[in-house]
Order: structure tokens, then C-alpha cells, then sequence
């Protein structure tokens, strides 16, 4: 088992804490994706990491708490989506394995994904959902009606085809040609290579369910206020030590760890992270803000 991508897209909350450390709705991401595997009776896991990772390993450690084996793979320099899982084989089984982004959250159903990929005899199969807003954003991937994947678009409003999901499950065999410590990439070199050789090997899973994506502040603050909404959580989200005055307005925000809103103070739709002082009477609307060497550091969340 792989999980690959804890890394620092997400600006400009990375400077504060790795991806998979971000807290969502009260837990950090890492911890909400190794539970949900854990409920499929996943027990070996390994983790690609590369951004801040004891932010990651002081969390996991060996994964016992999870009722789990966890390994880790260190990603320095960054090898892509390909060239990490090459990495990280030696820490791998001989046989298939699930490759997991860690910037996203689903519920896709990992045990179907395993039935299907056994059936068809498939080298990777890609969970995707049929999403025609995730495709112009994101890019796709395109298939036949039997779900034989065919290649890959990119993002745009002419984009056509299904959206990945960020669940796969691949032989190993995918990867081990690639030289150790390269960088490489799936859909954008690997997988376009396999399809042209070996035909029919790559397929699409057609997903349903949930799915939140964290990759941008904007992504972040949507998925983590949703999953708070329906877990019951008290609005706004408010991490460790935080202290927000009385007279302070908040709306739409997620405050990290030891955040301090002072009087009169007025948040809506923003993301502070660990350590923020907000001054009296501020006023921030669609910001993640962070603060380094006491100065406050504010990106607009407005565009995503």
C-alpha cells in the first residue's frame, strides 16, 4: 500500500504544516485516510513523504494506533506520481497494491475497486467519477463503454471524460522498469506508454459517493466546513489553544492551532493557521493567512 502525494501544493498554509497534517474538522488528513483504510482491513501501509514529514511520522509513528504497519518512503527530491511509487517498491508487496493520494478524501469502496481490478485482469485500474465540472478543472481520463481506459485529456472548458479520484490499484510490474530515483510521471508519461504497448491493461473504476479535494486553501476551507457540517461540528472550527474575543465575528472560517482573534475582529470565509494573532478590529475575508516573524502573511482565497 501506497500513499503518495503529502506534499505543497497548498500554499500558502504548507509553510505551516505538511498536507497530510492539516487539520480536517478536528483531525488531521493523514489520520482521516488511514482510518478509512483501516476499515478496509488494510494493514501494511507505506508513505510517501517529502514536505515537512515529521509533521507526518510524529502523528503516525509506526501505525499501531491504527491497526497498522506503517513504512515510510522519504521523497527527496520530489520524483512525481510515478517515480515515487518506483521509490517506495522495495517497501512494497510483489503483487497488487492501492496508490492513495493524500490530498484528497473519498469514500470510494476500496473492496470494489479490488474486485474489479482481479476480474479484468487489469495492470492499473483508476477509480474515477463522472464529473463534468472536476474534468474542465482538473483534466481526465477517457475510456470505451467496457471502462478500458484510452487516454488522457487536459483541463479545460473542451475537456470530455471522467475525473480521477486519487484511488488506484497497480501490479508493481507498472513501475519497476523505471530507473531508481528519476522522476516520473503516470498519466503524463508512464501510463500513456503502457496503453500504446499492452492495450486494455489500464481501466477506470466508476466511482460514486463523496469527494473532497484540499490541494488549494479555497479546496481546503470547503471540505473541511462540509465534513464539519455533517459530523456535527460547532462553526466555526477552532483548533488547540485557540482564543477568539467575544465582540469577534467569525463566519465560514478554520482557525488551526494557538490562534488568537482580538476584539471586534472580523473573519469570514478564511483559513488561520497555527500561531496567527489576528489584531483588533481586522478585517480579512477569503484569506489563508499565516504569520512569520511576527508579520501577518495573507493570500486571497478568492479565485481558488
Amino acid at each position: 500500500m501506497l500513499t503518495a502525494g503529502l506534499g505543497t501544493r497548498l500554499q500558502p498554509l504548507s509553510f505551516v504544516r505538511a498536507k497530510g497534517a492539516v487539520p480536517i474538522a478536528g483531525q488531521p488528513l493523514i489520520t482521516r485516510i488511514l482510518r478509512r483504510l483501516a476499515d478496509y482491513e488494510v494493514r501494511q501501509v507505506v508513505l510517501n513523504l517529502h514536505h515537512l514529514p515529521a509533521t507526518i511520522t510524529a502523528r503516525v509513528g509506526d501505525g499501531s494506533d491504527f491497526g497498522m504497519c506503517v513504512r515510510y518512503s522519504w521523497e527527496f527530491p520530489l520524483l512525481g506520481s510515478a517515480g515515487g511509487p518506483r521509490q517506495a517498491l522495495p517497501l512494497l508487496p510483489g503483487h497488487d497494491f492501492f496508490i492513495i493520494n493524500g490530498d484528497t478524501l473519498t469514500d470510494v469502496d476500496l473492496h470494489a475497486v479490488a474486485r474489479q481490478h482481479r476480474e479484468t485482469g487489469a495492470l492499473v485500474t483508476m477509480a474515477v467519477h463522472d464529473n463534468r465540472s472536476l474534468v474542465e478543472r482538473y483534466g481526465g481520463i477517457v475510456t470505451d463503454s467496457r471502462g478500458i481506459v484510452h487516454g488522457f485529456v487536459p483541463r479545460g472548458p473542451a475537456a470530455v471524460g471522467y475525473h480521477v479520484v486519487g484511488v488506484q490499484m497497480a501490479h508493481p510490474s507498472v513501475f519497476a522498469a523505471l530507473a531508481m530515483g528519476e522522476a516520473a510521471d503516470t498519466t503524463r508519461g508512464l501510463y500513456r506508454t503502457l496503453i500504446a504497448k499492452r492495450p486494455g491493461t489500464i481501466r477506470a473504476f466508476l466511482a460514486s459517493g463523496q469527494f473532497w479535494d484540499v490541494g488549494t486553501p479555497s479546496d481546503y476551507l470547503n471540505a473541511t466546513l462540509a465534513i464539519g457540517d455533517a459530523e456535527g461540528m460547532s462553526s466555526p472550527q477552532t483548533g488547540r489553544g485557540s482564543r477568539i474575543h467575544p465582540t469577534a465575528h467569525l463566519a465560514r472560517t478554520v482557525l488551526w492551532d494557538d490562534v488568537e482573534i482580538g476584539e471586534r475582529a472580523s473573519l469570514e470565509a478564511c483559513v488561520v493557521a497555527d500561531g496567527v494573532t489576528i489584531p483588533s478590529g481586522a478585517r480579512f475575508q477569503n484569506s489563508a493567512i499565516i504569520q512569520q516573524a511576527g508579520t501577518l502573511v495573507v493570500a486571497d482565497m478568492s479565485h481558488g
